[in-house]
């Protein structure tokens, strides 16, 4: 979740900190704070409740000088948004700085040991053992390193932690443990920078057009940096000899593009995540699906019995999508599950049972948990995910890639419509391997992908019926989202939108099941928004919506280009062309992704940052 970034070269920190806090600002912002060590070695701290940029409001022109400094941007765990609970953390002596991402499960048993031997604590968050429990391996009389790691090996659960120590001027160690979010580490010309993700690395990248060469932390690995190189070692504090990869600052350089909203030019950049997904995986001559990223022979395509989908929050809901897919395209029994709750039962996996683990960011670390569930259970794993190198495409033994570029709006757009367009590539190829589709059914499959971002397209080209329809529902605080089928779970994932981003409390429901509970909801005051594309449940979803207008509800229907059936039976209609049925999910989120962005614009609402949210949940 939260944002850590470190510097230490020959120009002042500051400025380079501040600007990747800036950058990394999508993964938290409950409050912010950065540790410069000065000229004469004496450590400065200056912190803020609430965004990065209370660090430079008025009366704090006057900024700490020196070559050395953490950073940290916070989503709260432990602890309620406040300056004391603010990073970094510091020691009794205020010899050492702390930024940290995740949780330590066993704080309290550390914190009651630290207090009985004692050190004093000023913060309510579980981060503060750390920096006591480095003090107390340093007063022991070891290096800085050697306490660092002695700290890793006392702590328990998933979290990222980076430190530096007074005694040791011009060192900063990372560590990583469990599944918590990356830690990332470039080195160039004397200067070091680390950071929780990519674009924290941009201040140094860029200064040559060139490729940079980065490392990123795997579990148990510990980085120091220093102006003379990175040196990584193991938790044990034997050196490893660490892997780097090429990166560009092209792949890290962000922008709104002239967009108000990162969200708005994510939603935009929709047709190019669909067409970004087809390119070299679909042989559009032949009408055929490859995928050669996924290295699965044709036997152990067709010993695959059964397939699982698992994710978190939107990814769950792509999941859901997926189930349909699989069974429809490849013939194969699906099920879709909350990785949060997969992770904790002991659910029935062999090596013919196909996971497929949908993440964004590769980090969130239910997920990951999951994933490493199967593979010591011994079933296929595969992930979706948008991040190379990220936890979830080390574990799985395929990553099918969404490559949709950085995606900064903390609610998912583009790469949920990309997620939905690989799991029907891969159910897709699945169905054409094992003899399920006909050559005619997957050139048809082919034909109507291909065709999804020109129609996304058009359908971006006009947003104003969005913000006419903004004005008049922005007012409303309840909302039920309806749909059956495979636009059931976009029923879900059109409330989740509304809800991250504007506050107001929105439902999704499957519409065959509102007669059970929710049609006692409705009334003038609660607005409901209806997917009824053409398709075989279409005249179903009708009947739901004239139950709901018998009792004086407000209707949104999102139909197909051409229907006029509707017209004087809803309120409003919202358009998507025509496509397969199967292939509908990609272009109605388009309708609801915009509907919630106006709405949350006109309510005043913080889009790319809503309050509560971080963009990675790497803690549990």
């Amino acid at each position: 979740m939260c944002g850590i970034v470190g510097y230490v070269g020959d120009r002042e920190a500051w400025p380079i900190i501040l600007e990747g806090l800036q950058r990394l600002e999508y993964r938290g912002y409950d409050s912010a704070g950065i540790a410069i060590v000065d000229q004469s070695g004496q450590l400065h701290f200056r912190k803020t409740v609430g965004k990065v940029n209370g660090l430079t409001s008025s009366g704090q022109e006057d900024v700490p000088q020196g070559c050395l400094g953490l950073g940290h941007t916070r989503w709260a765990t432990h602890g309620k948004p406040t300056y004391a609970n603010a990073h970094p953390h510091t020691d009794c002596h205020q010899r050492i700085a702390v930024v940290h991402n995740g949780i330590v499960e066993n704080f309290l048993a550390l914190k009651r040991e630290l207090l009985s031997n004692g050190h004093k604590f000023v913060s309510e968050t579980d981060t503060e053992v750390i920096t006591h429990l480095i003090e107390e391996g340093i007063d022991q009389g070891n290096s800085f390193e050697d306490a660092f790691l002695r700290m890793g090996r006392m702590v328990e659960g998933s979290q990222t932690v980076t430190a530096t120590f007074l005694g040791e001027a011009g060192k900063i160690c990372a560590l990583r443990l469990g599944h918590a979010g990356g830690i990332v580490v470039a080195h160039r010309d004397g200067q070091g920078i680390i950071g929780s993700d990519l674009p924290a690395m941009l201040p140094l990248l860029r200064q040559e057009p060139q490729a940079g060469q980065v490392g990123f932390l795997d579990s148990g690995e510990m980085a120091s940096i220093t102006t003379e190189g990175v040196v990584y070692r193991d938790i044990d504090g034997k050196e490893i000899d660490k892997q780097l990869r090429s990166v560009s600052p092209v792949d890290v350089q962000i922008d709104k593009g002239g967009y108000r909203h990162f969200m708005l030019k994510e939603i935009m950049e929709q047709p190019q995540a669909v067409a970004s997904v087809l390119r070299n995986r679909v042989d559009f001559q032949e009408g055929l699906i490859e995928l050669p990223e996924l290295g699965y022979s044709l036997q152990e395509l067709k010993d695959i019995k059964r397939v699982i989908l698992i994710g978190c929050g939107t990814s769950l809901h792509a999941a859901q999508v997926g189930r349909y897919l699989f069974e429809q395209l490849a013939g194969l029994p699906a099920e879709a599950e909350a990785a949060s709750e997969f992770r904790y039962r002991d659910p029935i996996i062999d090596s013919n049972t196909l996971v497929v683990a949908i993440a964004q960011s590769g980090e969130t670390a239910d997920t990951v948990a999951a994933m490493q569930m199967v593979k010591e259970k011994g079933g296929r794993l595969v992930t979706i995910c948008n991040v190379e190198g990220s936890q979830t495409t080390r574990l799985a033994e395929a990553t099918l890639y969404m490559g949709s570029g950085t995606e900064i709006g903390v609610a998912s757009t583009k790469t949920y419509i990309a997620a939905l367009t690989v799991l029907s590539l891969f159910a897709g190829y699945l169905g054409q391997s094992r003899g399920f589709l006909s050559r005619e059914d997957t050139r048809r499959l082919v034909d109507q992908l291909a065709k999804c971002p020109r129609l996304m397209g058009d359908m971006l080209a006009d947003t104003s019926v969005y913000q006419r329809l903004a004005r008049r529902f922005s007012s409303y605080n309840y909302f039920l989202f309806l749909g059956r089928g495979i636009n059931a779970p976009i029923a879900l994932e059109g409330a989740l939108k509304l809800k991250e981003i504007s506050y107001i409390h929105a439902e999704g429901y499957p519409a065959g099941e509102m007669k059970h509970g929710p049609i006692a909801l409705i009334d003038q005051e609660m607005a409901t928004l209806a997917l009824a594309p053409n398709g075989s449940l279409y005249d179903k979803m009708v009947n739901n919506i004239l139950e709901v207008k018998a009792r004086d509800g407000v209707v949104v229907a999102v139909v197909t280009e051409g229907n006029q059936e509707l017209v004087d039976q809803v309120d409003e209609l919202l358009f998507i062309p025509e496509i397969d049925e199967l292939l509908t999910p990609i272009l109605a989120t388009v309708p609801l992704q915009l509907l919630a962005y106006h709405i949350a614009v006109l309510r005043g609402c913080d889009v790319d940052q809503p309050r509560n949210l971080a963009k990675s949940v790497t803690v549990e």
